[in-house]
């Protein structure tokens, strides 16, 4: 590692297909930082399994999204790209940090609060815990940075509690990570509850545009997209959330300001402007859609990138986890 250069963990869980939100929200500033960052991305399928999944269909979805990670330009020479559950000191620091990790500060987490009540039937431990499994996540590489939706802030905050918890018994154990925040298309909403961030879950309602879709069902999905009474197309993020919306995905998409855009649809209507949107994620996605695909059909090249990304991660965590069981006094194997 470049000494010089910062270093950054991120990852997402494959809970479900990768969305427009993933894209302009984390790895399109993924991908711009593997020249200036030492950086590990990780395909999180530990934490995916809070929630029950469907073994044949979690599998599919780690190895789709490995490959999408890629299309998108996220190069596996220039980055450590694998899959978590490859690399057991995740685990086994999870472990050791869930005991050092309050009870009270887990029950202010408000992901726990969201999620139990979406699955009353199933608030398990680990969805309870899974707070001190993204610490050991972030600390085990001894991140600086953890870029993150606003919605994730909370959880690095709680990752430098117990990172600070821990260096106060045993001194300078773990690095302190920051959470990094892009400005620019950090939040992409629900195309039908523009209130809502885009979720995974949505893809049924036609709320969400995933990577992998078809041209038609982008543009479908734009078309019904949620508005207001009004034709004018302004930025207004309180007073017209969903066009606000728009605008922000189409200047994502397009590479343009807000201002230019709404001289571009001045007195142009709502109609024109959805069809426009549409059409700008559609020319934006078909190379990663198609590059994706091409990907997908080399299993050999695919398990290659994973295996290799697991080595390379698992030198630099064990580096860790070696310095924390000593610390904690447990007998060296």
């Amino acid at each position: 590692m470049d000494e010089a250069k910062k270093r950054i963990l991120s990852g997402i869980k494959p809970s479900g297909d990768l969305t427009l939100g993933s894209y302009l929200g984390a790895i399109k500033n993924w991908v711009a930082l593997a020249d200036s960052c030492d950086c590990y991305y990780c395909m999180a399928d530990m934490h995916a399994i809070t929630v029950r999944q469907d073994p044949a269909e979690l599998r599919r979805r780690t190895v789709s999204q490995l490959a999408q990670n890629i299309a998108c330009g996220l190069d596996p020479k220039k980055n450590v790209v694998f899959i978590q559950s490859h690399v057991p000191a995740h685990a086994q620091l999870g472990w050791v940090l869930d005991c050092y990790t309050m009870f009270g500060e887990l029950s202010r987490m408000t992901q726990f609060k969201d999620k139990s009540a979406k699955n009353a039937d199933n608030i398990n431990a680990g969805l309870f815990t899974y707070p001190s499994l993204m610490a050991a996540d972030i600390l085990l590489y001894q991140a600086d940075l953890v870029p993150v939706g606003e919605d994730q802030k909370q959880h690095v905050e709680l990752t430098r509690d117990i990172a600070h918890r821990f260096n106060t018994i045993y001194g300078e154990v773990f690095k302190m990570p920051e959470p990094w925040i892009p400005k620019v298309g950090a939040r992409i909403m629900s195309l039908q509850d523009p209130q809502s961030k885009m979720s995974k879950s949505e893809q049924d309602t036609g709320g969400c545009i995933c990577l992998m879709d078809s041209p038609e069902s982008i543009m479908r999905a734009f078309k019904r997209a949620v508005t207001d009474s009004d034709t004018r197309v302004c930025y207004d993020p309180d007073g017209k959330k969903g066009i606000s919306n728009l605008l922000n995905i189409y200047c994502a998409a397009a590479g343009i300001t807000i201002p230019q855009a709404e001289k571009e649809f001045e007195n142009k209507g709502y109609g024109a402007f959805k069809t426009a949107v549409g059409e700008a994620v559609v020319e934006m996605l078909r190379p990663i859609r198609e590059e994706a695909g091409k990907l997908l059909g080399d299993k050999a090249y695919l398990a290659e990138v994973y295996r290799d990304g697991a080595m390379r991660a698992s030198q630099t965590a064990g580096r860790t986890l070696r310095k924390v069981y000593k610390k904690v006094g447990f007998v060296e194997r």
